[in-house]
Parts: C-alpha cells; structure tokens; sequence
C-alpha cells in the first residue's frame, strides 16, 4: 500500500522590522555594535548615519516632554552622529530589546552582562543603544528616519511572490549583472 502523498506547506513570510540606533557615546564602536547585530542574526535592511538636531530629537523622543530628563536627552541625543538601522528578524523587536539589556548600563553589567548596553553604555543616557519598544513604535519611528521604508508585514503566498519579484528581484539581477560585467 503507498503511502498519502503529503505536501510541504510553503513557508510563510513575515519579517518583523525595527527601528535600532547607535548613540552618539558609541558611534565610535559601531564597527563592533553591526557586527554583534549581524552575528545575532538581523538584517539590516536600511542605514544611515547623520547628525540629528535638537528640533530633531524633541520631535522624536516627544512621548519623553515634560519629563524631569527630557532636555538632556535632546542635548546628548544631539551631541554627534548617530547610526539609525531598519533591523529585521522574526520577533525583531522583543529580540532587540533582549540584546540592548536594561536601559540602565548599570544594572545592564549587573544583570546582562553580555547585553549591548553593560559592554558599550555608560549610565541611564548614555546607554549606547536604542530599540523600538512596540510594533506601534517601530512603524512610528522607522518612518521618522526612512519616510519611504516598507514597514507592514510582508504576507506569504502570491502577496510574497508579488513583493519579492517586483522589489527583490530587480535589485538581485542588476548586481549580478554588475558582478557578471566586471
């Protein structure tokens, strides 16, 4: 008697996205800050690096106004350059958040010694990192710093298809075209 044909079901595609940064106490160790990023399995789908002003930071820490820290926040915040990155991975923000440690570097070294904030961060601010704390907060401020970032789940299925062959696919054969040429 053989055996019911079974069939595989298709994976699914659903990357969560997050919004990290590089503060400005550890733009210096950023080198070490993507590949420790790299090594715990992200993506990292956009990057930049710049300068934000004050106006900047008040805009993007508002959820913070009023609050006893919020001026130097901004103060620190626009210090110098910060690195903003679109991370992506399965469970991306609660992952993050797990390898960023508690926003105190303090009792970062103490509790998770291997987390970012204990091995790059100095106090409560000068923490070396920050991560999206929520769906919600990532979409908010993955749009801040990328306008024109795709920030929805990408569904499986034709919906996949679709997104890889229009927005993946192009990209791929143009390098490989490139690599191919030279």
């Amino acid at each position: 008697m053989e055996a019911p044909a079974t069939f595989m079901e298709q994976p699914a595609i659903f990357v969560e996205r997050t919004l990290a940064i590089i503060k400005p106490d550890a733009i210096d160790k950023s080198p070490d800050i993507l590949r420790f990023i790299e090594k715990h399995g992200f993506a990292i789908l956009q990057q930049r690096r710049l300068r934000m002003t004050p106006e900047q930071c008040s805009d993007f820490y508002a959820e913070h106004y009023g609050k006893m820290f919020f001026p130097s926040l901004v103060s620190f915040m626009s210090s110098g350059s910060i690195i903003a990155m679109v991370l992506a991975k399965e469970n991306a923000i609660l992952e993050w958040r797990d390898l960023l440690g508690p926003t105190s570097s303090h009792r970062a070294r103490e509790t998770h010694p291997e987390s970012l904030r204990a091995i790059y961060g100095t106090d409560d601010q000068r923490n070396a990192v920050h991560g999206s704390d929520s769906q919600k907060g990532a979409e908010r401020e993955i749009r801040f710093f990328f306008p024109d970032a795709v920030v929805e789940p990408i569904s499986s299925g034709d919906q996949a298809t679709d997104y890889l062959v229009k927005n993946v696919m192009p990209v791929l054969t143009k390098r490989i075209r490139r690599t191919l040429q030279s």
